[in-house]
């Protein structure tokens, strides 16, 4: 079985001049000659790309997409047409989006966060910006300080709505956030908090999230920084308990909440001292 929109390992049947055929237990599937890997021979296998090419047959690439089927990513349209706008995924054809699954319209040189599915008239991938469909928080399968997947979705006045996993929908809030960020950014973080939610019936649930690694991890990679930091300032730095969270958040790049647990954690180990107008390395 071979699967349109991933990866798929498939043996070399035949070569041709423009190529080889990969064996699908059917016709094969065209590997063009700019993507044959040098020395190819018939018997090997190859981890391949399948799509289908501007012509609408199924083709092989060793390229390899921003993304893949199921996949939700950030996107640039390089063209529009009255039917959809055409976004840069790293192949040589690009994904299409229906005018009908765009939000408020595409533009080119545009950015767009998208999931990229299978369309079933067609066969053929697509994009879709309308995500809402693809998520939910009825049936979770994370567990509290479970690390998780997390793509930046959009900003609230608490933090930013992210998603879980590619399919969950859960909150950063702002005192969690330790640097820049903007929609469709991916980084690992972990699930901080579950709460029941029943407001309409149906039961589902909401998250919260931090980024990072959950307790004492997190704390180990905030202490090689402020050690790191100490370094490289002559063993001081004028931030302490009573110092501003911007001020922290600015310098350290961390909540006032993790300075103060990790500071506290290297005076218990005798690497710091708390002096009344800063920390000390000891």
């Amino acid at each position: 079985m071979t699967e349109v929109g991933k990866f798929n390992t498939l043996k070399v049947d035949r070569e041709v001049d423009f190529g080889v055929y990969l064996d699908d237990g059917a016709e094969g599937i065209l590997l063009p000659k700019r993507f044959v890997p040098a020395g190819t021979k018939i018997g090997d296998e190859l981890n391949v790309f399948l799509y289908h090419d501007g012509e609408e047959r199924l083709i092989a690439t060793t390229q390899r997409p921003k993304g893949i089927l199921g996949d939700i990513v950030k996107l640039r349209a390089v063209n529009v047409t009255p039917h959809g706008a055409f976004l840069d995924n790293g192949l040589m054809k690009d994904l299409f989006v229906p005018t009908s699954k765009q939000i408020q319209g595409m533009f080119p040189n545009g950015d767009y966060l998208v999931k990229i599915y299978l369309d079933e008239q067609t066969g053929r991938l697509a994009a879709t910006e309308k995500l809402e469909p693809f998520l939910s928080n009825e049936e979770l399968t994370v567990k509290e300080l479970e690390i998780v997947d997390l793509i930046v979705y959009r900003r609230t006045d608490i933090g930013y709505v992210v998603i879980i996993n590619n399919q969950h929908t859960g909150v950063l809030h702002h005192n969690e956030i330790y640097r820049d960020i903007t929609e469709g950014d991916k980084f690992k973080g972990f699930i901080k908090k579950i709460y029941p939610e029943d407001k309409t019936g149906d039961e589902r649930y909401r998250i919260d999230v931090a980024a990072g690694k959950p307790g004492y991890d997190r704390v180990e990679d905030a202490t090689e920084k402020i050690l790191r930091l100490l370094k490289e300032n002559d063993g001081f730095l004028p931030y302490h308990d009573k110092s501003d969270p911007e001020e922290i958040y600015s310098f350290f790049a961390m909540s006032k909440k993790t300075f103060k647990m990790t500071t506290g954690n290297l005076y218990r180990q005798r690497k710091i001292s708390f002096e009344k107008d800063g920390i000390r390395l000891a």
